[in-house]
């Protein structure tokens, strides 16, 4: 349960489109509060609020530095959601060759016309 959990708040957190804008942003290196506002013409308060939600996400660190708060990508990054989406890439891939096999085999048994070679 606790990995459900932090999957969804993995992927709650990048359902919204400024808060995976902060994400790419830190993936260029470590920014301010203010920097990461100013970049999205956003409130301190506002951008404050997303970068919280990546935190809680675990996505996005920050500390606090003289007077601003620095903001990092999370140590985890996104290793258990590429996790679980990669489960599910494999477990469809694996589904969808197989649907491919029986296409193929069952369009095999048949002739020019579309009727069953019998």
């Amino acid at each position: 349960m606790v990995q459900h959990e932090v999957l969804d708040r993995a992927f709650a957190a990048l359902a919204d489109t400024t808060r995976r804008d902060i994400l790419v942003r830190l993936g260029d290196g470590p920014a301010t509060i203010s920097e990461l506002a100013e970049s999205a013409g956003m409130t301190l308060t506002g951008i404050r609020k997303h970068v919280d939600v990546l935190v809680d996400a675990g996505l996005a660190t920050t500390e606090k530095v003289g007077r601003t708060r620095q903001c990092r990508l999370g140590a985890e990054r996104l290793d258990d959601a590429m996790a679980w989406i990669s489960f599910y890439q494999r477990l469809w891939e694996r589904r969808l060759d197989g649907l491919e096999a029986y296409f193929t085999l069952r369009d095999g048994t048949r002739n020019d016309t579309g009727q069953d070679a019998s």
